[in-house]
């Protein structure tokens, strides 16, 4: 039987780990505080994975693992003790698991509205995206077959973060426009769940993948679109000649793979989030 670690049981993983067991799969999520008993058909094992020590309980017979962590603070200590030391020691106790890691499209630094894939430079300008970058490297190269998966701004049932700012009347720029990138949290989901498919059947697979919805879209249309869906005063508009970091996120290399995705734009999304508050 495949057996399947999920590292990091957030509401992406536990929620990985309850499809993966539906289909089948033993799963075993690790997690600082677990819960008491098995949930969803999850065995769960405490461990703090910056604690090589934590992880001598770990069983060694995994055959894929998902590295889905949260940092405990925005802090560079905060990051290096999951992304540099957690990741690490992952790596020595288990070095023959095929790895698939979530990081994030933070790792892009373009600043002009670019289009950006799976081979342009990432080349982030704050800490704790580069410490995600060097992850990402040093996960790649302790294996051909580990995988990255770079999910953008993440959005779904309790991240509803610019439904409320849309509901206070945001100062949002118009003019350069200023690109947003998002995946629902549902294809998070399905993503992962996809590409372990995928390898499992055997089909050759990139190391890289960015996994955004077909829609990159400038701040001020999406902010514009949900006021007038929740029937509230449009956004002022700021003035600014800076955008920062600013791109556009190209899903092809993942679509050709075959994935499709539950929720392709910010409508769709956004619509079936307003219609559950109704």
């Amino acid at each position: 039987m495949t057996k399947i670690l999920i590292v990091g049981c957030g509401a992406i993983g536990s929620e990985l780990g309850r499809v993966l067991s539906a289909q089948g799969y033993e799963v075993a999520g690790l997690k600082r505080k677990p819960p008491t008993s098995a949930l969803d058909g999850i065995r769960y094992v405490a461990a703090d994975i910056s604690s090589a020590a934590d992880l001598a309980v770990l069983d060694t017979d995994f055959t894929h693992a998902f590295f889905i962590v949260s940092p405990t603070g925005r802090t560079e200590q905060s990051y290096r003790a999951v992304y540099e030391t957690g990741l690490n020691n992952l790596l020595d106790k288990l070095p023959k698991t095929q790895w698939l890691m979530v990081s994030s499209t933070s790792v892009y630094g373009q600043t002009q509205g670019e289009w950006v894939d799976e081979g342009s430079p990432a080349e982030p300008m704050n800490i704790t995206s580069r410490l995600i970058s060097q992850a990402e490297q040093r996960l790649m190269a302790a294996n051909s077959a580990n995988i990255v998966v770079r999910f953008s701004g993440i959005y779904g049932s309790g991240r509803e973060y610019l439904i409320r700012q849309a509901l206070q009347i945001p100062a949002i720029q118009q003019t350069p426009p200023y690109f947003t990138n998002r995946i629902h949290q549902q294809d998070c989901v399905g993503v992962l769940a996809f590409l372990l498919e995928r390898s499992i059947a055997g089909a050759v697979l990139d190391q890289c993948y960015i996994a955004s919805d077909d829609d990159p879209a400038p701040s001020w249309e999406v902010m514009a679109w949900l006021s007038a869906q929740l029937s509230c005063p449009p956004p002022a508009i700021k003035d600014s000649t800076d955008t920062g970091m600013n791109k556009r996120c190209c899903n092809a290399r993942l679509k050709a793979l075959g994935y499709r995705f539950e929720y392709s734009d910010y409508k769709k999304g956004y619509s079936a989030l307003i219609n559950a508050r109704a």
